[in-house]
């Protein structure tokens, strides 16, 4: 009986540890956005938003999707954010289709990739 119950508590106690891993943020989240046109090209100030941030993880990256997915530009993080969150950061000199009306921005993590909350911005 006794082994039973110690068995019965180590399953109960992985399984705390497996759930509370499975809170850990894995990506960025785009929070807010802005974008301008000048001389045809596009900037966007982006918002992003990563908790986790340290110098042995944080966001890296952040891209502009046109809505077929394809990367219109992408502005790298060379450096942890930890004491700025959430933070903002711009890129500029997107060149963007005039087919195109709107475009999704998403971040991307160094250890999990892109992913995390996207955010859909209308063209002026």
């Amino acid at each position: 009986m006794r082994h039973l119950m110690f068995a019965i508590l180590t399953i109960l106690i992985s399984a705390g540890f497996a759930s509370a891993n499975d809170d850990i943020q894995h990506y960025p989240d785009v929070l807010d956005a802005s974008v301008s046109q000048h001389n045809g090209r596009f900037s966007f100030a982006v918002t992003l938003s990563s908790p986790y941030d340290s110098r042995e993880r944080y966001a890296d990256a952040f891209r502009v999707l046109d809505p077929h997915g394809r990367v219109l530009g992408i502005r790298e993080l060379l450096h942890d954010h930890a004491s700025e969150q959430p933070f903002t950061r711009t890129l500029t000199n997107v060149q963007i289709p005039p087919s195109v009306t709107y475009v999704t921005i998403q971040g991307r993590d160094q250890r999990f990739g892109w992913g995390g909350a996207t955010l859909q911005v209308k063209l002026p």
